[in-house]
């Protein structure tokens, strides 16, 4: 499988770390009593923020790390993404992009403490919950203490916590915490599998303080905690509910406060302003509580990583994770960051690091978008995925982890027929021969008129995946065509498939059209910073140099892609589009971000 978010900067796959110490040096570096935490004796606070290695080019990790520490954050935590190491399972990367150990010691250079949440399960707006697809492909209950479930994640946590355990703040690393399980109270009621995660943490060496995470009601609270780990609280706001949900002797910790909001596609910009953030943030400080602020810096969902919700219909979550965080997704430092500085500072006793500088980007520029080859150019090109099946076979069933799969089928069919299908996920883009029928949407229109005076051809359905839905009751569900295609009352046999690769698609001349590939060429005197729009295009995918930086879609709000410093060459740069819908006529570099237009909103 094709790994392209990585491609640029990994290398060969690492080797499996030393095992951790037989025995810490000392003791955990926290731990609570009376309400408070404490580190070495003396009470303490976590004043951290959320950045997330996987969404941050590796070139910058430092630097959004120093930004933190400017911020007046004492810590960071980061989820660790499984599926973001073990693509393809057996195979588990911790090379280039994933190098996490790598991460951690940065932040202990810079002089932050490490709060790891290596769950099984992220959450995180992130594809799938950060679960493999291979896993949720074959195994139903997810996030239980189901055997298959458990032995997967076993061998997991085999090769992933022998790499932290070393890293620990009683091994003299960074690493201070580690989540057992996340916001697990609003999902299950499995204690054998909490129990599970928090026996397998410390057999493999986490002596460092555990924690779990759940929203501000007793129902969750219940569910989600497990004896030995400390409980700690996600909200926007809720202060109060959270001193009343406190339990025992635990300190008071709210390990995820959202300052701000991500985005999905065709909603508005949420925002969150400095002095609402600064409220909640000033009332969890004033009752002695714990904060991190999720997110201190959100990144970006490059390739095809974004997630989905689902209330009622598909939400799937935009390119950028900017999130309104303090640290934009460039580097940009706005007025919450100042906020946030100005409250945390009196919690050192010495100053506050020195405020990096300004981000730099490129001046504003443009350079025209050329066709190249056809949407069908492009798939018919491809190679089919094994051999003819009577019905159509899902990603996961043919192995595709996202983006785009192409089915085909002879049909023929009556005057005045009506083509259905039953089970899309997500999106689907439908031609007879050459002409193009029309686009299927799973929560919207399913069905579309087949030509009215009959006839028969080969059928070609482009279905998309949006984003794997990564919270509630359906994370782990199939992407594709999870049931038939009919016309009329009678299904469609006879399938071939297609796989469209992650990698940039081939821009050698074919038949120019206004859906497909095109390209632009961009010269730039040095590799800094830029925000790549694409006025005119309608739905598409972007690589920069042959990296997917991902998706644009003329329904926002998101209009601008972040295209970050290391991505680009001194002098000539290719931008390759394919866009399912409709091309534009260029690509723009721009000064500024555009996410949309927006509205304050405070997630609860």
């Amino acid at each position: 499988m094709s790994d392209l978010l990585a491609a640029a900067v990994d290398g060969p796959t690492a080797t499996l770390a030393d095992p951790a110490p037989a025995a810490p040096s000392s003791g955990p570096a926290l731990s609570w009593r009376a309400g408070e935490l404490i580190r070495r004796g003396a009470p303490h606070r976590i004043l951290s923020g959320a950045i997330h290695y996987f969404r941050v080019h590796p070139d910058q990790w430092e630097d959004r790390l120093r930004r933190l520490a400017a911020m007046g954050a004492n810590t960071v935590d980061t989820y660790v993404a499984w599926n973001f190491h073990e693509r393809t399972e057996g195979d588990v990367r911790f090379d280039g992009w994933r190098d996490i150990e790598r991460f951690i010691r940065l932040a202990g250079e810079v002089g932050l403490d490490v709060f790891v949440r290596p769950s099984p399960y992220i959450c995180a707006e992130w594809s799938n919950g950060g679960i493999p697809f291979w896993l949720s492909g074959r195994v139903d209950a997810l996030r239980t203490s189901d055997p298959a479930y458990l032995a997967a994640v076993d061998a997991w946590y085999d090769e992933l916590i022998p790499r932290l355990a070393p890293l620990q703040a009683a091994h003299g690393g960074p690493i201070v915490a580690v989540q057992i399980e996340n916001e697990y109270g609003s999902f299950g009621s499995d204690a054998a599998h909490l129990v599970h995660l928090r026996d397998g943490l410390r057999a493999r060496g986490i002596v460092e303080m555990l924690t779990t995470a759940d929203g501000i009601t007793s129902d969750m609270i219940e569910h989600g905690s497990v004896p030995g780990a400390m409980t700690t609280f996600t909200f926007g706001t809720g202060v109060a509910k959270a001193v009343e949900l406190r339990r025992g002797d635990e300190a008071l910790m709210c390990s995820e406060l959202w300052g701000g909001w991500f985005d999905h596609w065709g909603e508005r910009h949420h925002v969150r302003s400095a002095a609402s953030m600064g409220g909640t943030v000033g009332d969890l400080l004033a009752e002695g509580g714990s904060v991190s602020l999720y997110m201190a810096h959100g990144g970006t969902n490059f390739g095809l990583w974004n997630g989905a919700n689902h209330d009622r219909v598909l939400q799937p979550t935009v390119t950028s994770y900017d999130s309104d965080a303090p640290i934009g997704e460039d580097g940009t430092l706005n007025d919450k960051f100042h906020a946030l500085r100005a409250m945390l500072a009196p919690f050192h006793d010495g100053e506050l690091p020195e405020i990096p500088a300004d981000p730099r980007r490129q001046a504003a520029a443009s350079a025209p978008l050329v066709p190249v080859r056809s949407l069908l150019d492009v798939v018919r090109a491809l190679p089919t995925a094994g051999g003819s099946t009577p019905m159509p076979r899902t990603f996961e069933q043919l192995g595709a982890e996202d983006g785009l799969v192409v089915y085909e089928a002879p049909v023929s069919f009556p005057a005045d027929a009506t083509l259905t299908i039953d089970g899309l996920h997500d999106r689907a883009t439908v031609f007879l021969d050459d002409a193009r029928l029309g686009t299927l949407d799973r929560d919207a229109q399913t069905s579309l008129a087949l030509p009215a005076s009959g006839g028969r051809g080969v059928l070609t359905i482009i279905v998309e995946s949006l984003g794997r839905i990564n919270y509630g009751p359906r994370t782990g569900e199939g992407k594709g065509i999870m049931g038939s295609v009919m016309v009329g009352r009678r299904f469609v046999n006879g399938w071939t498939h297609r796989i469209v690769p992650q990698g940039a698609p081939d821009a050698a001349s074919g038949t120019p059209s206004s859906d497909g590939v095109a390209v632009a060429r961009l010269d730039v005197a040095e590799p800094l910073d830029a925000w790549l729009a694409f006025p005119g295009g309608s739905k598409g995918m972007v690589w920069l140099n042959g990296f997917l930086l991902g998706r644009y879609w003329k329904i926002g709000p998101q209009e601008t892609l972040y295209a970050p410093a290391p991505l680009w060459r001194e002098g000539a740069n290719e931008v390759v589009v394919l866009d399912l819908d409709g091309l534009g006529a260029a690509v723009e570099i721009r000064e500024q971000p555009s996410f949309g237009p927006p509205e304050e909103f405070i997630g609860s």
